[in-house]
């Protein structure tokens, strides 16, 4: 090693329980050990807090460029770095114009490198206008493809049927890239959401009765069968329900869930309002205990936050089914997961590699998710401490989610991203987020 050290972390407690020192240079990690005797030009004590790797959220909507006045890299970022991310993935969409193509790519990696205070890596979009365009995608690096089996609620982003899932996927397969797809089935949720308008029926729990659990097994089903048929790669977002993550399984795919599919029913929903609609919608309880069942077998290979934001008369209406569906959550959706986890007799060890080293994995970022030498230096320290989550402290763009008023039992105290602190204090100006893309496949 030439010189001292950047950072010196001593004392901190590891995902395994283990107490352990660990110490960075250029932005590399290189030495973990239960004691080092080794220079550093910062040396921080980390006795009683957590020392993990830095979370990886595959799925935030920052929209930017294009309706950055919903979120914005900046705001959106530095929420993330706040709740202990470290590197984000940003969907396709909400940004205008969507990530269709290399150009739209191209503005949305200029702007990432312009505002984002994190590493990011890019979905591509996956619809019925721009399926010749996905190998333009896959040679500027994109992370994967996002199709919507539903109305993603934005005509720039139509959802792909069962022909354009068919043949995206075939491209897909040739690209070695997998499809992340929104699984509702179309068919079944305008069919209900349109019968319960005519009725009248515009609340709350007239919503969560439009989009059954039955909606999500078959387009799940469907998008396995033709994975199967493609050779596709295949990753289902957001699953809300265990029936979903068996057919994700059994279909070959693997699944994602959000902290708030675990967090939170459909009576918070009730509760909470326009702040806590989402699709697919919160569940029940007795669903939600059963998605964490499945968690705790090793069905769900990575959590991610789904953040998606809208201005607040956005939020507003009294037609619940007009109002945006998206949950702001990525300032302390890793947080509340891993200490519902801890509440429910889970280990660190068993729920970190579900925001870290599965998520690199799963997505080919090589030498990211863990704490080695040789790794980045991407980490985030937490320390145990009870505290009610507040408005006036949420650092997005529109100060609401649901989680104002919980009490969150870890704080996020530092975070470091390439081995530069980008929480609490402000990002060194020499810093620039960079763009992740995946490791070609052998």
């Amino acid at each position: 090693m030439n010189g001292p050290c950047d950072v010196l972390l001593r004392g901190g407690t590891l995902a395994d329980g283990s107490v352990a020192d660990v110490a960075w240079r250029a932005g590399r990690i290189v030495a973990v050990a239960p004691s080092l005797d080794l220079p550093a030009a910062r040396i921080v004590d980390a006795g009683g807090a957590y020392v993990l790797p830095g979370f990886i959220d595959a799925h935030v909507h920052f929209n930017e460029p294009g309706r950055a006045e919903w979120e914005g890299l900046a705001t959106g970022s530095a929420a993330l770095a706040a709740g202990g991310g470290s590197a984000f993935f940003d969907m396709p969409l909400n940004s205008t114009p969507p990530v269709l193509d290399g150009a739209a790519f191209d503005a949305k990696a200029a702007a990432l490198a312009r505002s984002s205070r994190l590493d990011a890596a890019l979905w591509g979009g996956l619809t019925p206008l721009n399926l010749k365009a996905l190998p333009e995608l896959a040679a500027r690096g994109a992370i994967g493809f996002k199709a919507f089996l539903s109305d993603s609620g934005l005509p720039e982003f139509p959802a792909a049927d069962a022909a354009t899932l068919r043949e995206g996927m075939a491209r897909a397969a040739e690209l070695g890239l997998p499809v992340a797809v929104h699984a509702e089935d179309e068919a079944t949720t305008r069919r209900l959401a349109e019968a319960a308008r005519a009725a009248g029926k515009t609340g709350v729990r007239d919503y969560l009765a439009s989009r059954p659990p039955e909606a999500e097994v078959a387009a799940i089903e469907m998008a396995c069968s033709l994975a199967r048929e493609t050779g596709c790669s295949l990753h289902i977002v957001h699953v809300s329900t265990a029936a979903g993550l068996d057919a994700a399984l059994r279909g070959g795919a693997t699944a994602e869930t959000c902290p708030h599919y675990l967090l939170l029913t459909e009576e918070d929903m009730a509760e909470k309002g326009p702040v806590a609609k989402c699709a697919p919608p919160l569940r029940a309880a007795a669903e939600r205990d059963r998605l964490w069942q499945g968690l705790a077998e090793g069905k769900i290979l990575t959590v991610g936050s789904d953040h998606s934001p809208a201005p607040p008369e956005m939020k507003r209406d009294a037609d619940f089914f007009a109002v945006w569906g998206g949950i702001s959550g990525c300032q302390h959706a890793a947080p509340l997961f891993l200490q519902a986890a801890l509440d429910r007799g889970l280990s660190l060890a068993e729920t970190v590699p579900l925001l870290t080293e599965n998520v690199a994995r799963r997505f080919r970022l090589a030498e990211m998710g863990r704490l080695e030498p040789g790794f980045r230096a991407d980490v985030t320290v937490l320390r145990p401490e009870e505290r009610r989550i507040e408005a006036s402290e949420l650092l997005y763009r529109h100060r609401q989610s649901p989680y104002v008023g919980v009490v969150s039992g870890l704080q996020v105290v530092e975070t470091f991203c390439r081995g530069v602190s980008v929480h609490p204090a402000p990002t060194p100006a020499s810093f620039t987020a960079q763009l992740l893309r995946p490791t070609p496949l052998s």
